[in-house]
């Protein structure tokens, strides 16, 4: 039997003042150690949608239940006090501060106070990355770490805080190839935790290579839901958008043989 999910979004809809309609009625589930994709072109609502689970904007109508329960988000606290937290794509990192400082700051109080305490979230931290295998100079300041590593603080700093439901809104955007690598690697090390993870994003390679489940959202509604292993890029293509992609050959009329340079261009090449 499956497991009961650990959230459930039931006909979501965000309709802002300016009367925007963001989301249609949006039904979204996530199981305990999974990581679902959720794809969409840019403003399909697929970060609408994870900012009202993640407590930051609230429905227009619709429910949340976690394990269950129904809840009601009035801010980030709230989602955090029940395990969910968001990763954004603009960090939230204080420059000039250590990464463990930013990882604890309005955790643990101030971070130039109180030795010991600083000293046991010190090692609370060391835990955690040890559990995921993430690793951070945790004395430097972030505003000299690479992108990659400020990710990770992120990361961490989100988990600290009790997370078992790790939102990530376009991970991936301004990381190299290798950071890439390692970012899956650990995602795939996090999820055999039992942690659950939504993985935002419009690359459909990444979607495919990271996810178990993916959602497609266009014009704020659900087009599609599959498994990633009955997903192909053709198909999810045309659920983002609409309609069938068929890639375009342009084929020259000119016979064979002919010069496509002038010739003295030709000339000046040799």
């Amino acid at each position: 039997m499956a497991a009961a999910p650990r959230v459930e979004m039931r006909g979501i809809h965000k309709v802002y003042p300016d009367g925007t309609v963001a989301l249609r009625g949006v039904d979204f589930h996530l199981h305990p150690g999974e990581i679902v994709g959720l794809l969409g072109e840019n403003g399909a609502g697929k970060t609408t949608l994870m900012k009202i689970l993640s407590g930051l904007l609230q429905p227009t109508r619709g429910e949340i239940l976690i394990d269950g329960h129904p809840v009601l988000f009035r801010n980030p606290s709230d989602a955090l006090r029940v395990g969910i937290g968001m990763v954004h794509q603009v960090f939230t990192l204080v420059p000039p501060f250590s990464a463990l400082e930013n990882i604890i700051l309005g955790q643990e109080g101030s971070p130039t106070l109180g030795a010991l305490r600083v000293e046991k979230a010190r090692q609370r931290i060391s835990e955690l990355l040890e559990e995921t295998g993430l690793s951070i100079p945790l004395d430097v300041p972030v505003e000299s770490l690479p992108i990659g590593v400020q990710q990770r603080v992120e990361i961490v700093k989100t988990l600290y805080k009790g997370t078992s439901v790790l939102i990530l809104d376009e991970p991936t955007s301004a990381l190299t190839p290798t950071e890439v690598h390692d970012l899956f690697r650990f995602l795939r090390g996090l999820r055999a935790t039992g942690r659950s993870i939504v993985f935002i994003t419009h690359k459909l390679r990444e979607v495919m290579e990271i996810s178990d489940r993916i959602v497609v959202l266009r014009n704020g509604q659900v087009t599609g839901e599959l498994p990633t292993a009955q997903a192909t890029p053709e198909r999810l293509a045309e659920l983002m958008v609409g309609r069938e992609i068929v890639p375009r050959v342009s084929r020259s009329s000119r016979p064979p043989g002919d010069p496509v340079l002038p010739p003295s261009v030709l000339r000046s090449s040799w």
